[in-house]
């Protein structure tokens, strides 16, 4: 058994090298894996299914293909692709899990999440995604035209870039209070979310438990992916072509 975790791709036209890197590892080191994970964000933002550029069809063949080859597909939605829906989904071959999903590998208890909703300092930030979280709103969102909704995403995106770059770093980090929690009402599992951008294998000591918790890398051009198999996960890069 092997599994790939990934997440924070921010797959969009403006970063070329990121895409060749994400096709490379689908049709590469992916389809060693009996399944992958894709633990959110992979594209940089999600303006509804009925988006259809050709970004988003190169994307959605390559997983598609990568399904068709044995590899089994799991997504869940990050802070900037949380609208991504079944229809989508359906498209790619790929099953939608909740936030956060439990799973067994290897005999051991292991606990997904995208990791934002663990960024409990940073209250301004978990007032809004209370917000988009809600079906309601997700509704009439989605109920607007596409390039409304378009616009809307990218006036956002605008005013995240310059409050983040109002914010202590710290706070834009998960909060170790809510890590300690999470693992304690799960059974201590070992936990891999990303969201963070600072990749890292941590263990925490919780309730005399150690558990051990992966940071998932941001990828800016290059592929990095959690492999799992034998009841370890090792971290690994794949290179670009020469």
């Amino acid at each position: 058994m092997k599994i790939h975790f990934i997440s924070d791709l921010h797959l969009c036209e403006e970063e070329p090298a990121t895409l060749r890197a994400f096709i490379d590892y689908l049709a590469g080191p992916a389809r060693t894996a009996n399944t992958l994970y894709i633990l959110g964000d992979l594209f940089e933002y999600w303006a509804g299914d009925d988006d259809d550029t050709p970004l988003i069809r190169q994307v959605s063949d390559a997983l598609s293909a990568l399904a068709a080859s044995g590899t089994a597909l799991r997504f869940m939605a990050g802070n900037r692709d949380f609208l991504i829906g079944q229809h989508f989904a359906s498209r790619c071959a790929m099953r939608l899990l909740p936030d956060p999903s439990r799973l067994v590998v290897d005999g051991r208890q292991v606990l997904l999440t995208h990791g934002d909703a663990l960024c409990t300092d940073d209250t301004d930030y978990l007032q809004y995604r209370s917000q988009v979280r809600d079906p309601e709103w997700q509704r009439a969102f989605l109920a607007r035209p596409l390039a409304e909704r378009k616009s809307f995403i990218e006036s956002l995106r605008t005013r995240s870039r310059e409050a983040n770059a109002r914010k202590r770093p710290e706070i834009m980090d998960v909060n170790q209070d809510a890590v300690a929690q999470l693992l304690r009402t799960n059974d201590y599992p070992v936990l891999i979310h990303g969201h963070t951008h600072r990749p890292a294998r941590h263990e925490h000591l919780v309730d005399g438990r150690t558990c051990e918790r992966w940071v998932l890398a941001d990828w800016r051009g290059q592929a990095h992916y959690l492999e799992w198999a034998s009841g370890s996960g090792t971290a690994r890069t794949l290179a670009p072509p020469a």
